[in-house]
């Protein structure tokens, strides 16, 4: 999808070469061999989920012709388990669009819900499978602050999801299990009760983990180390797409620290990759994080696998050029868990990949180094030969 950057990308795709060769003879392996159990890899076929192996699950992919059910992947490497220490904003992390717009989630009683999904699992099992940020649509309703997928800035009772406070206990529930770990909030915000954001956040336990505004970086500049952030407990960044709210609440509005391409179709037409109308031209250096969208106007849960293939490494490397050579840090997208394979989260490999040691893949930046202190090292021991030669 993209070059390798470092000076050692000719052994980074070297050992890339070999996970694909390893990747294909699995594939090939499990042609002739049936699996069962959870010893199911990826791309071999299975007909329940205990089949395949740890964060795989079983699915298909009919939008691209196969039906037959196979171990596709279904939890992200998180990128600061391979190289950690690095600014918030040198790595790529998974988001999920309408996070709380989940399939099948109970309406209220006696109403008939009219509205679009957008996910299949719940929130805790979102940030269990890798999601670092959720995208949370938040109404005044019923005299409580409630997650909606309306329209027109008003929430109704048949597009109403639930209160807000009870996912914000979800992310709660996981940054207190989770002491190391990072999540990203960004509201679309449609809450006009005095204090209503502040109130909702300290009301669920979130307060005590909040990133302050004051020490956001505002001219682009790299922002705190994720090292630096778990030890001062300021493990979650919450925006609103309020500008007024900064001010008045101390929540960070969303485009004065984020770039931003266009949502649902204009985000995912090939070639194109334009700017969000509020967000800065992708190509400032006056920002230092990027929100890349990826998902259409309207939501098509059998299609998302196929979307999740070809086309979004694509959209990958047409949003890269736009941004000046910037890959995005966030990555949203509807249904994430869907794909073909490796999808979302094959891209997002990549990506980190390329952020965190220039080679084609994550798995590769965990070979790559080791491989590069033997060569040196037997560098080192031929250095004396070669001076008494000479």
């Amino acid at each position: 999808m993209l070059a390798c950057f470092t000076d050692h990308r000719g052994l980074c795709r070297a050992t890339a070469v070999g996970y694909l060769f390893l990747l294909l003879s699995s594939f090939f392996i499990g042609i002739s061999t049936s699996c069962s159990n959870g010893n199911c890899q990826l791309l071999d076929s299975c007909s329940q989920a205990t089949d395949c192996g740890p964060g795989l699950y079983c699915g298909n992919c009919p939008a691209l012709g196969k039906t037959q059910s196979f171990c596709v992947r279904g939890r992200a490497t998180i990128p600061t388990s391979v190289i950690g220490g690095l600014p918030f904003n040198k790595y790529s992390w998974l988001v999920t669009h309408n996070s709380f717009s989940i399939v099948d989630a109970p309406s209220l009683p006696g109403v008939q819900r009219l509205t679009f999904y957008n996910q299949e699992d719940t929130v805790t099992n979102q940030l269990t499978n890798g999601v670092r940020g959720l995208m949370l649509d938040m109404y005044d309703f019923d005299g409580d602050i409630w997650l909606c997928h309306s329209f027109q800035g008003q929430c109704f009772n048949f597009t109403a999801f639930q209160p807000a406070i009870n996912t914000l206990r979800e992310v709660e529930a996981f940054l207190s299990q989770n002491p190391t770990e990072i999540v990203t909030i960004i509201i679309e915000d449609y809450v006009h009760s005095p204090k209503g954001l502040s109130k909702l956040f300290t009301n669920a336990g979130l307060d005590k983990y909040w990133f302050p505004v004051s020490k956001m970086p505002k001219k682009g500049e790299d922002w705190p180390t994720v090292n630096e952030m778990v030890q001062a407990n300021h493990r979650l960044l919450v925006f609103t797409s309020v500008a007024s709210k900064e001010a008045e609440e101390g929540i960070a509005y969303q485009w004065k620290y984020i770039l931003e391409n266009e949502s649902g179709d204009p985000g995912v037409k090939p070639g194109s990759c334009p700017n969000r109308k509020e967000s800065r031209p992708l190509n400032s250096k006056s920002v230092s994080l990027f929100l890349m969208n990826y998902f259409p106007t309207y939501p098509v849960e059998n299609e998302a696998c196929k979307e999740h293939s070809a086309p979004l490494a694509d959209m990958i490397g047409t949003c890269y050029k736009a941004a000046g050579n910037m890959l995005p840090n966030f990555l949203a997208v509807n249904f994430y868990m869907r794909s073909d394979g490796g999808g979302v989260f094959y891209d997002l490999d990549s990506m980190n990949g390329q952020r965190l040691c220039g080679c084609s893949t994550i798995a590769a930046c965990q070979v790559c180094p080791k491989l590069n202190l033997l060569v040196w090292k037997a560098l080192a021991t031929l250095v004396p030969i070669f001076s008494e030669v000479v």
